[in-house]
């Protein structure tokens, strides 16, 4: 299999963190599943994650101490393989894990994925509970002194014929329930080893390892960030996915410095690997973290959200409650126009404090976009000359005309208005933290 192939787009879908915390249950995973399928799918959008702890006994029952109950009762098999928590996943009692859940996922024409932490549980090292087909116990292959520094369930695995005898076993099991998507936490920077964070090289390799020989094409997505650039190539290797950013929330901050990020990432966006920004905050979140609000970000800056992470090709990932979404944000997320720019090649063409100019080319027809993303608090007018968006690797001026502008069409993909180029340049005045994207294309 060539991993490449399994995610030919960014992957499109939603995941219970942002709004569920650790508290997400079968009944509400189908709920968004049918939004999802009914309102969603024919836009692209098309996994159903299942975040953090679906295997942790009462998980949410004491958040207003701990997010993560230390050492809780977990729900494992005799092989050290955590299963679903029969209380709030019923179909999984009797040994059937997330099958009968990923069967009505695919019923609906969807995928199904996740969350797992790096490692092996530590209650099943504790226990020197057995590893499948093999002679070693979990004691023999965990790494008491890899640990998370903010989840208390796992301890890293030793990098032996043990240790990938464990990684082959739960993605046997993984792809035995139907799973098309993981996203594995505490591996893509392992922050609290602060001279390595990059300490969990070889469970990555091993991960990706089990994921070949499982035989189902399952997508990988590591967490959290940020990523490390000088890393790039490895991650590329062994992973589809990765994230450039810790935890992303609904804070404008936390929104401008992803433009840094972006500058950063913008060569090693390709088929099947994706620099990821994280999850979209939009819609209503943060109930499983008693906070339940309507995101934070302004209309602007939800538009910029989406313009940013839609241009530079990034996964997309909702974090609302998909029953609760309102028509403004349904219009973000059903823009076919913009959607389409995930297909396209990114390019940063300038950025400063106040204001970020972007291209990104269409390589099938020859088009390309414009960008135009004011930074800055107050009313600004942003501006970038036709020879500046051709300065791009993958811009091709020379299939345009510019002796003849008015057979250049400037089509405003939020708007959904096309108007002909009047001059040598393209300029905006954007209200704060706002943006503008046109497709650039011949009229004719």
């Amino acid at each position: 299999m060539n991993k490449n192939d399994f995610a030919p787009t960014p992957p499109m879908g939603w995941n219970s963190y942002d709004y569920y915390d650790t508290t997400v249950n079968e009944e509400q995973v189908k709920a968004n599943a049918d939004y999802m399928a009914k309102h969603l799918k024919k836009f692209g959008w098309e996994y159903i994650v299942v975040d953090i702890q679906w295997y942790a006994h009462h998980a949410g029952s004491r958040r207003d101490q701990f997010q993560y109950i230390p050492f809780s009762e977990l729900e494992m098999d005799e092989y050290s393989r955590l299963q679903p928590d029969p209380v709030r996943f019923p179909s999984s009692a009797g040994g059937s894990g997330f099958g009968p859940l990923a069967a009505y996922i695919h019923s609906l024409g969807l995928k199904f994925g996740i969350h797992i932490m790096r490692g092996i549980p530590r209650a099943a090292a504790h226990a020197h509970s057995e590893i499948l087909d093999t002679d070693v116990t979990a004691d023999e292959v965990a790494d008491p002194s890899s640990i998370c520094g903010w989840n208390p369930d796992m301890y890293g695995v030793r990098d032996t014929a043990g240790g990938q005898a464990y990684y082959d076993s739960i993605l046997r099991l993984y792809a035995s329930w139907g799973v098309d998507f993981i996203k594995c936490d505490d591996i893509c920077n392992t922050n609290p080893y602060k001279g390595n964070p990059y300490s969990a090289r070889r469970e990555i390799e091993m991960l990706s390892t089990a994921i070949d020989r499982s035989g189902r094409p399952i997508v990988l997505s590591l967490s959290p960030g940020p990523a490390l650039i000088d890393k790039a190539w490895h991650y590329e290797t062994h992973a589809n996915m990765w994230r450039v950013t810790d935890d992303f929330w609904d804070d404008w901050k936390l929104l401008k410095d992803m433009f840094h990020r972006c500058e950063l990432w913008q060569s090693h966006v390709s088929k099947g690997c994706y620099p990821d920004l994280d999850m979209l905050p939009l819609g209503h979140l943060g109930k499983g973290f008693g906070q339940e609000r309507q995101t934070n970000f302004t209309c602007p800056e939800q538009r910029t959200m989406m313009t940013l992470w839609c241009l530079f090709g990034s996964p997309l990932m909702l974090g609302a409650e998909l029953t609760q979404l309102d028509e403004w944000t349904l219009s973000l997320l059903t823009n076919k126009e913009v959607l389409a720019l995930a297909t396209c090649r990114p390019w940063q063409i300038r950025r400063d404090d106040t204001r970020a100019v972007w291209t990104a080319a269409d390589e099938a027809d020859g088009s390309f976009y414009a960008a135009l993303f004011n930074l800055s608090d107050e009313n600004r007018e942003i501006s970038v000359s036709m020879n500046e968006l051709y300065s791009s690797p993958y811009v091709h001026g020379p299939n345009l005309n510019l002796n003849n502008k008015n057979n250049i069409g400037l089509r405003d993909l939020w708007k959904g208005e096309t108007t002909a180029l009047t001059d040598s340049e393209i300029s905006r005045t954007l209200k704060p933290h706002d943006c503008v994207i046109y497709k650039i294309a011949s009229a004719q």
